[in-house]
């Protein structure tokens, strides 16, 4: 495994552990989503160009554009979470009261 792999698949692996055991504020898990999602970008764009095709080139960018979504989404949940609650962390949100 080349050290860009490496650092590619570190990225993503420390994305994940930070999305799994430090879910204190939504905010975090939200920079880890997308930490997650651009190092997912970064190693699809160098594996197009790697390849060489042209078939799949679109598919980096696909990835960002949902990416971009998600993450406004996200910031608009975050917004909508600190009118309602006065906070972002998430033992405050309750899922089952409206």
């Amino acid at each position: 495994m080349t050290s860009m792999y490496f650092s590619f698949t570190s990225a993503f692996t420390l994305g994940l552990t930070g999305l799994a055991f430090h879910r204190t504020h939504l905010l975090s898990a939200l920079l880890c989503l997308e930490g997650m999602m651009l190092s997912l970008f970064i190693a699809m764009a160098l594996w197009m160009l790697q390849l060489e095709s042209t078939s799949f080139s679109p598919t980096p960018i696909l990835l960002l554009a949902f990416s971009a979504c998600e993450a406004s989404a996200g910031l608009a949940l975050l917004v909508a979470t600190a009118r309602t609650h006065g906070t972002d962390r998430m033992q405050a949100l309750n899922l089952l009261q409206c």
